[in-house]
């Protein structure tokens, strides 16, 4: 039996059209494994054993030009022969009319159905921005969603995004990497218990989604114990129809091959329904990929 994916998280990469500051040797993050995922990456490279078919995919923005995101946009659609939707990158600090200016540019894109600017360690300083909510709303106006990376341990921007989602009841928002659950030996009991919390405090806003993915980057040795313990804590919250498993591709190698993930994913104790809606039929729904 082949199982029919689409993963609503991954990042192709053109190096030799793109900036891509965030890879370069020189530039953080400094990583010792970096060379690995300092190449190109195309739909090719997205390889899966028979039990497997990628129906589609979301590609998230990849810092191909973060100062004019519809490069990255156009070089997708002119390239990608699966069915996907893009998730481009937007300046959430830009003055109101730049900000304006950069998303309608996106809009000409048909595959845009969304926006992220990773805000990180800069979540609290961005949320608190006077004009962040009028910058939200213009997603929401126009359709657009979005994508949501930041730790939800962190107590301060979770109060601050509860605030702006509840002042913003439009907006359809996606948690990336799960928002970054800490790793189950860092002894981090009390963060474990904020991002319970957190994730069960915006699971109440029925606009909001959330992805599993990103493993590699909270731990190169991350376990199946904690893979499993996070999506089951995300189906609590959020039920089976607004979480989605996802790959980070190509970051994902740097622990282990794209195909192997998917069969973790597979080897979890998921009902059949859960396996479907949480591998395919949620991603389609959520970022509107018509198939």
């Amino acid at each position: 039996m082949t199982h029919q994916l689409i993963d609503p998280h991954l990042h192709l990469i053109n190096l030799a059209q793109g900036n891509y500051h965030w890879l370069k040797a020189e530039n953080p993050p400094f990583w010792p494994d970096k060379n690995i995922i300092n190449q190109s990456f195309n739909e090719q490279d997205l390889q899966l054993t028979p039990s497997f078919a990628l129906s589609g995919f979301i590609h998230v923005e990849a810092g191909f030009d973060n100062e004019q995101p519809w490069r990255e946009i156009a070089w997708l659609e002119s390239h990608c022969k699966l069915p996907f939707r893009s998730i481009a990158a937007v300046d959430l600090t830009l003055d109101k009319d730049a900000f304006i200016e950069q998303v309608d540019q996106l809009l000409r894109y048909k595959s845009v159905v969304g926006c992220r600017h990773i805000l990180d360690e800069q979540a609290s300083e961005i949320l608190q921005n006077h004009d962040i909510g009028n910058k939200l709303s213009y997603l929401a106006s126009n359709k657009l969603s979005f994508d949501l990376q930041m730790p939800l341990t962190d107590n301060t921007s979770v109060d601050l995004l509860v605030k702006l989602l509840t002042s913003i009841p439009a907006l359809t928002v996606i948690i990336n990497h799960a928002g970054w659950p800490p790793y189950q030996n860092d002894n981090q009991g009390h963060s474990w218990l904020a991002w319970q919390k957190a994730i069960n405090t915006l699971s109440h806003f029925k606009r909001c989604a959330i992805k599993c993915s990103g493993w590699e980057m909270i731990d190169r040795n991350y376990s199946d114990a904690f893979l499993a313990r996070v999506v089951a804590s995300c189906i609590d919250a959020f039920g089976d129809n607004r979480v989605m498993l996802a790959s980070n591709f190509p970051l994902t190698l740097l622990h282990q091959r794209y195909e192997n993930l998917w069969q973790r994913y597979l080897a979890m104790a998921l009902t059949s329904h859960q396996l479907t809606a949480l591998t395919r039929a949620n991603a389609a729904y959520w970022y509107r990929l018509t198939l």
